[in-house]
């Protein structure tokens, strides 16, 4: 299946440590790749149907530091829709004036919702179903943009509905806030004062982020599996949504 990344910060925070780490997985997970950052309601969203190992683009983001304070990637390993830039992940659609961008992991068996003519899928993956049919219930239930809490009731009433046709990891974000679903496998971890040298999983890099960081500084990572050797990654338990706001998990 596929690899998901997720950062959510209290102030704008560049990824590309993370990033690294996610790409060195794309040996196996090679169907392209993509990475979103959003900026206020301004979206920088680039893919490449290309793996991340070898993608020219992918190159591009781990060695440009673009800041955010949410940011959604992704890497592919299909299972269902061909491989092609309109099955690449993460989607992004606009809802209530706001950019909203999702990226999934797993497989949906026979999802076809029926869709109205706002939100259609592009590409012919599950995950863009998936999303098309989220959009479409939130912007059913709220006739305006909500609450973050509301907002997060909403959704956990939706992922029930999805769980049931298969596997639904996902990651979902229009700016405010980070929602995170784990159906089987997502883990995250907090990074705040005191900040120290990490070291990634996959390769031998690491960084010392008491360099670049104050004691204010809080960062929420989200990651299929935990991306650092030393660091407390937490699990999901099956089922859970998260929302991270300013680098926390919410009640």
């Amino acid at each position: 299946m596929c690899q998901l990344l997720g950062m959510n910060a209290n102030t704008p925070t560049d990824v590309m440590f993370s990033f690294a780490g996610l790409a060195n997985r794309a040996d196996e997970h090679k169907d392209g790749f993509g990475i979103a950052f959003f900026e206020d309601r301004g979206l920088r969203h680039f893919v490449d149907h290309h793996s991340a190992r070898h993608s020219p683009l992918a190159e591009l983001v781990k060695h440009y530091p673009i800041k955010s304070d949410n940011v959604i990637a992704h890497i592919r390993k299909a299972t269902q829709g061909e491989v092609k830039l309109a099955n690449t992940h993460p989607f992004q659609r606009e809802l209530w004036g706001r950019y909203w961008v999702f990226a999934h992991n797993g497989n949906l068996k026979d999802f076809q919702p029926r869709l109205h003519g706002a939100f259609r899928p592009v590409g012919d993956t599950d995950s863009e179903r998936a999303f098309c049919w989220l959009m479409q219930e939130l912007a059913k239930a709220h006739y305006s943009v909500p609450s973050i809490e509301e907002l997060s009731l909403t959704l956990a009433e939706l992922m029930p509905q999805l769980n049931a046709y298969g596997t639904f990891n996902m990651l979902l974000s229009n700016g405010q806030a980070l929602w995170a679903h784990g159906s089987t496998k997502l883990h995250y971890l907090l990074r705040q004062h005191p900040f120290g040298r990490v070291q990634l999983q996959d390769e031998d890099m690491s960084v010392d982020f008491a360099q670049a960081t104050t004691a204010q500084d809080r960062v929420a990572v989200i990651a299929t599996e935990p991306l650092t050797r030393d660091e407390a990654w937490v699990a999901f338990e099956p089922g859970q949504l998260k929302v991270f706001v300013d680098g926390l998990p919410r009640p």
